[in-house]
């Protein structure tokens, strides 16, 4: 975490009013205040990290708040929260960055969970499971983000470590669809030429 980040998880967030009506014409406002269109690339990019938080949370609705794997969902929810943060500031000095301990402890979760589960035999559908169906959504969801922030990236700036995480969390997300299929055992195997 750097010092900017802390900085900003020191200041407490209040928010007094919801309805602004400041979005009415179509524009909404990035972290710097200057106002952009709502179908700009890096306004979808931040709709797109919202929705795969959303997804996240259904994951961690259907396993409840004690399971062993809680804790490590909200800790990607609020990661994703600091790479929104980052890229809605658009003018942000490009030195700060989140840094490598992210992608290493993304990394060895999705190791930790993968070492476990016996190789790929076949592609899998998405499914098997609730929680696993979820940890698929979350997956998918995660990346049509990494997508439009590589569209974004070819016309502006976009902190190289952002499309480094985002493509780590689609590896995380599957493995830890896996574990919830019974570590693999209870995956749906793809069936070449089954569908007619």
């Amino acid at each position: 975490m750097t010092n900017e980040t802390r900085a900003r998880a020191a200041t407490p967030v209040r928010i007094d009013v919801v309805t602004t009506r400041g979005g009415d014409g179509g524009q909404t406002s990035l972290g710097s205040g200057a106002r952009v269109s709502k179908a700009s690339l890096r306004i979808e990019l931040l709709g797109a990290l919202d929705e795969a938080n959303a997804s996240i949370g259904m994951i961690g609705a259907i396993i409840g708040p004690d399971h062993a794997r809680t804790a490590v969902l909200h800790r990607v929810q609020s990661l994703l929260f600091d790479l929104g943060g980052l890229l809605c500031m658009p003018d942000r000095h490009p030195d700060a960055a989140m840094g490598p301990a992210v992608l290493g402890w993304l990394e060895a979760e999705t190791e930790a969970l993968r070492v476990v589960q016996p190789p790929l035999r076949s592609f899998v559908l998405p499914g098997g499971s609730p929680a696993a169906a979820a940890a698929h959504v979350a997956r998918v969801t995660v990346r049509r983000a990494e997508r439009v922030m590589a569209a974004l990236s070819e016309g502006e700036f976009v902190p190289p470590e952002a499309l480094q995480i985002t493509n780590r969390l689609s590896d995380f997300f599957f493995v830890l669809a896996r574990h919830f299929n019974d570590d693999g055992r209870a995956d749906v195997p793809w069936v070449p030429g089954a569908s007619g």
